[in-house]
């Protein structure tokens, strides 16, 4: 949610972000109407319940008839009071409303325009030149004994799929990489509730336009997470925190419907209703978040290191933000079938906007509450798996194991299921 007090003294940040993301800047107006005359409603209650509660004093001092005419605008004071209240809750209600729809004030510097206005900051690493025809990650997957798309969707239906043998234990010693990486650095390990309240998704921003990608058990008033980006972010809320910053690492299973994603990527393991994820969150002081940002982006690209992959990084444009996010990074590895790079991390700096929805708070230097500042960062996921076997195939069908997982794996190289 963002600062009302900072629209009121700058609404033109608020018009510039809302255009740089495609949004209505018009919101700017409605919000500031609507602000001052709640105001006005609050002041106009204040004023009536002291009033209410000197007139008081003297209907208590008052006797005979003198008393029943007073104790008649007693009455009348009273209803005024219990009327201006409700108004000033009322427009709250609507402030409250708006409020919760309008997206993050996004941070200098980042690029405006839509989905493809992404600018790219870096290459890392050169992509292979092979000297074969080179297969797919399914191909391949299905080579290895590794991926089972058919079982999965007999099981479960589309965009389900089962890791088998060598698959299963790629996608641990990935994932395990990941949480020794980010305990070395700093992070307390967590394994975090796939299932949470509503609170818990709306005040990380989730129920807005991406709604339609959540799971939702209406039966338990509950719903599975996409990302334990949730759970942590809500982990502290309504709480108040000291000892910034606080970095926190979950492992978890993750659930996206991918409504409106029909016919994209429906081949394989890139776009799928489960898969699992190691997830970096950062609570700090709103004044270090950018560098908090860049600090993240830096633990990602030290474990795309030691899987060996080339990825680019790309400063994700405005209109292609979610609403939380003020700024968002991209690591994405190249895959050589696709001719293309594709996400395989994405990190959010979304400064106060959570930490106000959900009240997580820190003491400042002057002993008063303020919102902290909430980051997130992928460091491994399933997704890892496609770029993993494509990158690093040879001529014969098999996978070289990149020396850093080869501990976990206990071999060097992946070789085709002989069948």
């Amino acid at each position: 949610m963002i600062d009302l007090r900072a629209l009121r003294e700058d609404p033109e940040r608020l018009r510039a972000s809302q255009r740089a993301r495609g949004e209505d800047e018009t919101v700017v107006d409605t919000l500031l109407d609507l602000d001052g005359r709640r105001r006005s409603a609050l002041s106009s209650f204040e004023r009536l319940r002291a009033e209410q509660k000197s007139f008081g004093k003297s209907v208590s001092k008052a006797q005979g008839d003198e008393r029943q005419a007073l104790l008649g605008r007693a009455k009348e004071l009273a209803q005024q009071v219990k009327d201006a209240e409700a108004d000033a809750d009322r427009l709250g209600a609507e402030l409250d409303a708006l409020l919760k729809g309008v997206p993050n004030l996004i941070e200098e510097g980042a690029p405006p325009g839509g989905e493809q206005d992404y600018v790219v900051l870096e290459h890392i690493g050169e992509p292979p030149a092979f000297d074969f025809e080179p297969k797919d990650h399914l191909a391949l997957g299905e080579s290895l004994g590794a991926i089972d798309m058919e079982r999965g969707a007999k099981v479960s239906g589309a965009r389900f799929f089962y890791l088998t043998g060598v698959g299963a234990r790629l996608q641990l010693a990935l994932l395990n990489l990941a949480m020794e990486q980010a305990v070395a650095s700093g992070f307390t390990p967590m394994y975090a509730p796939v299932l949470v309240k509503p609170e818990a998704m709306e005040g990380t921003g989730f129920l807005g336009a991406h709604s339609a990608e959540i799971y939702q058990l209406p039966g338990d008033d509950l719903y599975l997470v996409g990302t334990s980006e949730v759970p942590l972010a809500a982990y502290h809320m309504n709480e108040i925190v000291s000892d910034l910053p606080r970095r926190y690492v979950a492992w978890s299973s993750c659930f996206r419907r991918e409504a409106g994603s029909y016919g994209k990527d429906t081949r394989g393991i890139i776009r799928v209703h489960q898969f699992d994820k190691v997830e970096m969150f950062s609570y700090c002081d709103p004044a270090d978040s950018h560098t908090e940002h860049l600090r993240l982006l830096e633990w990602e690209k030290e474990m795309l290191a030691k899987v060996e992959l080339p990825y680019r990084i790309i400063d994700v444009a405005a209109g292609d933000l979610g609403a939380s996010a003020a700024r968002k990074f991209d690591c994405e590895a190249w895959v050589p079938t696709q001719n293309t790079y594709r996400e395989v991390t994405s990190t959010s700096n979304c400064t106060e906007f959570q930490a106000r929805r959900l009240a997580v708070r820190y003491r400042d230097g002057n002993g008063k509450n303020q919102p902290v500042a909430t980051l997130n960062g992928t460091l491994a996921t399933t997704r890892w798996i496609v770029a993993i076997l494509e990158n690093h195939q040879q001529a014969d069908g098999s996978v070289r194991v990149p020396k850093a997982l080869q501990k976990y794996l206990g071999q060097e190289v992946l070789e085709p299921v002989k069948r």
